[in-house]
């Protein structure tokens, strides 16, 4: 392995040390649940997931899972109001 390679790899080192660093803008995760997987993204702040929960409310456990991973780096899901 060269110089250039073993700096490379240092480097990656510090930088993973530094979450901070890191902001996601996209991301599509398959979520193995417990009765079917479901597809969760993640876009520019927005977040979406094919169950129906998520479908009725605009959160769900799977989204508030992948946030948690995810922590510092995606802005949180915001539920969806309940009409009165």
């Amino acid at each position: 392995m060269d110089a250039a390679m073993i700096g490379k790899i240092e480097k990656a080192l510090q930088y993973s040390q530094e979450p901070d660093r890191l902001h996601i803008n996209a991301l599509k995760v398959t979520f193995k649940g417990d009765h079917h997987d479901h597809l969760v993204s993640y876009n520019d702040g927005t977040w979406h997931c094919d169950c129906s929960f998520f479908k009725a409310r605009g959160v769900c456990s799977h989204v508030m899972t992948v946030e948690r991973v995810l922590a510092g780096m995606v802005e949180p899901a915001e539920a969806v109001p309940m009409p009165a």
